[in-house]
């Protein structure tokens, strides 16, 4: 499918009423799952792709050509518009947000992510001007091919200021981002705030305010538009393969290795892959 067509049916999932539920895979199989749930698209997560490799997220360990053929891999099991949770573009010039973005139109993607991390412990957050600078590259280099969300990390990285979180958001917004991102604001009133502050562009939320898991419904009825997973479906995955090593270390045979999914379940949906 064309980019400009990708990007009119991807953008058509977050304007419509109610918007969507982008759940993010982290392998194949998961992929398929949730294409067989019913889901409209995935997405990527970023930690969930580190955590596989043994690396560490937003510390510039994954590289950009990593994560494409991850996504690739994904989108082409699924056979759903995917979107890249790509961190802050892969690379510290312009010029690299523009690279990134241009990969992922080229590898087919329909939306991509940039956030305004740096992945410099000692400075996590990008000055608002560069923060601003990367995200118009990054919407100059898609040229209306790819669903651009410009993401700011503040609430995650120890800055609890809704106003500059606002800001940010906002000036994404005036230069051209299409889906606005900012994980885990403190609670509904935060939430209801930088939706009403940035309208109509549509606002992602991972799961929900910070000090409350919401339904969908109340997060649709606050206005949100489109809620991701992050890497929580990895880890609930992960919980439940730590509880089994628990019991296999026990020497509980039986907890360790029942009520998992059938291999006749995995041969059923690879058979289903659209490749």
């Amino acid at each position: 499918m064309p980019g400009s067509e990708l990007y009119e049916k991807f953008m058509a999932l977050h304007t419509r009423d109610g918007g969507l539920v982008m759940p993010n895979a982290w392998d194949g199989l998961s992929a398929l799952m949730l294409a067989d749930a019913g889901f409209e698209a995935i997405a990527t997560s970023s930690a969930a792709l580190a955590a596989t490799l043994g690396r560490s997220d937003g510390r510039h360990e994954v590289t950009r050509d990593e994560h494409l053929e991850h996504a690739r891999l994904l989108g082409r099991l699924a056979g759903l518009p995917v979107n890249g949770d790509f961190e802050d573009g892969y690379g510290d010039t312009l010029e690299d947000v523009a690279a990134t973005v241009e990969a992922a139109v080229e590898s087919g993607l329909a939306g991509i992510g940039v956030e305004d991390t740096s992945g410099n412990p000692d400075r996590p957050i990008r000055d608002f001007d560069e923060a601003v600078n990367r995200i118009r590259s990054a919407v100059d280099a898609a040229k209306g091919r790819i669903v651009v969300t410009g993401r700011t990390d503040n609430f995650i990285q120890g800055r609890p200021d809704l106003d500059d979180t606002i800001r940010r958001l906002t000036a994404f917004a005036e230069v051209g981002a299409d889906v606005l991102y900012a994980p885990f604001p403190p609670d509904l009133d935060a939430l209801v705030a930088i939706v009403t502050a940035v309208a109509p562009t549509p606002v992602n939320v991972l799961v929900s305010p910070s000090d409350k898991v919401l339904t969908v419904a109340e997060l649709q009825k606050a206005g949100v538009k489109r809620i991701s997973l992050g890497p929580l479906l990895y880890t609930q995955a992960m919980g439940a393969l730590e509880q089994a090593t628990k019991a296999l270390v026990a020497g509980d045979l039986a907890s360790a290795t029942t009520g998992g999914m059938s291999f006749d379940r995995i041969n059923e949906l690879l058979a289903r892959t659209t490749n």
